[in-house]
């Protein structure tokens, strides 16, 4: 028996690490050993799926964000503004000014975008009435 740094290790033939060759380990259960597959898998993230609550809780936590930094771009810009709308003229601070604007672009892309889905909507109840 020869002694190695890491403690006494039989000496087998053939072997420079002292440690027996894998053909003569002895072999785990088949239950005790890990599925390689599984743990790679989980290592690179793929065996864990996205849930509904993870992903409400991402759109909560990106919201509270926004509204953290419009709430400050807000108050950095304070500094009254005159609009005029035809006939009318209004005084606003300029950061809440500018927010409505920002508002009323977001509406007019939402309402492009729901006049999209009832278009794409009704060609595909069409298309099925077809089929049938």
């Amino acid at each position: 028996m020869s002694t190695a740094a890491n403690g006494p290790s039989k000496d087998w033939p053939g072997s420079e690490s002292g440690r027996p060759p894998d053909s003569e380990r002895p072999a785990l259960p088949a239950s005790t050993e890990p599925d390689q597959g599984l743990i790679e898998d989980v290592a690179r993230r793929k065996g864990i799926k996205g849930t509904r609550t993870g992903t409400i809780w991402t759109g909560l936590v990106v919201g509270i964000v926004v509204l953290l930094l419009l709430l400050v771009f807000i108050l950095q810009n304070l500094d009254e503004a005159t609009l005029e709308l035809f006939a009318w003229d209004f005084t606003l601070p300029l950061g809440v000014a500018l927010l409505f604007a920002a508002l009323a672009g977001a509406a007019i892309i939402a309402l492009a975008g729901a006049v999209r889905i009832l278009q794409i909507r009704r060609a595909a109840n069409r298309q099925r009435q077809l089929i049938e």
